[in-house]
């Protein structure tokens, strides 16, 4: 009876220490300084945002900082539901002109507890309600205690030599810009807010997609070259027709593709060098969950990561990658170009912003679109200048 008293001690200790290996933390305490987090076990809570290619978490208030979100990521292998539309990823190529050590990194088991379901199945839930082009449009947002390993960087951008030659690697999530990562283990306390899209869907009453449906099957680059042909002639025309030439054909070896796939797991082989050459050294890996992007929004998207693609590879400033919020606020400028160019009614971006309406005057458009994209970026994505 002492023996088993004494066993049931340790068992008691042992597992005091493994939840001491917990550390409690807030986003803010994150992203300020990264680096003491890095390969630990915290519980943080925040609100989740799954969008057109966010997958966040963030405090209640703004940090303060340009990226103001933590990634979100499941264990490879989860299978689960949420998660951003589309996620563009930058891999080192077979010909890469930097140094390039994969990352070591602890296996995460999740517990797909009845807490997780619901978040996954809440964050997983469309907007449907209008009838307009909505682009990675979720019903909600969830409030929940996360617990995880925490991945970080001490820098998130990337890093280029004299020539602009991309050498260095930045974090994690869409356009390896988030200096911090969180891989789920488990999940509590949620609770869900409904986003109100009323006021867009009042006004995009009526209007439908173009073409296609969630899973069909469809050319996403034959729609991209016909929006072209529909913006003929002006500045986002020519803008557009370099954005779907950053692919290419499957044939060119741009060094860029898109295909459906996973978007919401943390996989070893998205941060493994990759094995095909690149004119530039780099490989950018576009992503679309097909289930998300009906094929209207499939080529929206398609030119929305093509924008990312053309400004990474050519930036104004040849040794410097402009801020995730400049490149959003370009590629959701070029997304509206796209849907001008197939004759669109309307486009609403997450959140319920009305990014384009073809009836606004000439006056109005540069002006609400600009209201539209600060106020998206800012309180969906978590961006600043």
């Amino acid at each position: 009876m002492k023996r088993v008293f004494v066993l049931a001690l340790l068992a008691c200790g042992l597992a005091v220490a493994v939840q001491a290996q917990i550390v409690d933390t807030t986003v803010c305490a994150v992203v300020k300084n990264p680096k003491p987090f890095d390969g630990k076990i915290v519980r943080i809570k925040g609100t989740v945002v799954a969008g057109f290619d966010d997958f966040i978490v963030k405090d209640s208030e703004p940090c303060g900082f340009q990226v103001d979100g933590i990634w979100l990521s499941y264990p490879q292998g989860t299978k689960g539901k949420a998660g951003p539309a589309a996620i563009l990823q930058i891999q080192p190529a077979r010909n890469f002109a930097g140094t390039y050590t994969p990352p070591q990194r602890a296996t995460i088991t999740l517990d797909k507890s009845k807490d997780f379901k619901q978040f996954d199945s809440l964050l997983s839930q469309t907007h449907n309600k209008g009838a307009d082009l909505c682009l990675g449009c979720m019903r909600y947002t969830v409030t929940a205690t996360l617990v995880g390993r925490l991945d970080t960087v001490p820098d998130a951008t990337l890093q280029r030599d004299k020539a602009g030659k991309i050498v260095g690697f930045g974090g994690f999530g869409n356009l390896n810009a988030y200096p911090a990562r969180l891989v789920l283990e488990s999940v509590a306390d949620v609770t869900p807010k409904e986003i109100d899209y009323s006021k867009t869907d009042a006004i995009t009453k009526g209007d439908a997609p173009m073409v296609g449906g969630p899973g069909e099957l469809f050319d996403p680059m034959a729609m991209a070259e016909k929006a072209i042909q529909g913006l003929a002639g002006s500045p986002a025309g020519d803008t557009a027709k370099k954005d779907v030439a950053a692919f290419g054909k499957p044939t060119d070896h741009t060094g860029a593709t898109f295909a459906s796939g996973t978007t919401n797991e943390a996989a070893a082989k998205d941060e493994a060098p990759g094995t095909k050459d690149s004119p530039d050294g780099v490989l950018f890996n576009c992503t679309f969950n097909s289930n998300r992007l009906d094929g209207t929004a499939q080529m929206i998207a398609l030119i929305h990561m093509g924008q990312h693609v053309s400004e990474m590879r050519a930036p104004m400033q040849a040794t410097d990658t402009p801020p995730l919020f400049i490149l959003e606020y370009n590629g959701w400028n070029m997304s509206a170009g796209a849907a001008v160019g197939i004759g669109q009614k309307f486009l609403t971006m997450p959140g319920g912003y009305l990014l384009w309406n073809r009836g606004w005057t000439p006056e109005e458009r540069t002006p609400k679109m600009d209201d539209a994209l600060k106020g998206f970026l800012a309180n969906e994505a978590a961006l600043s200048r």
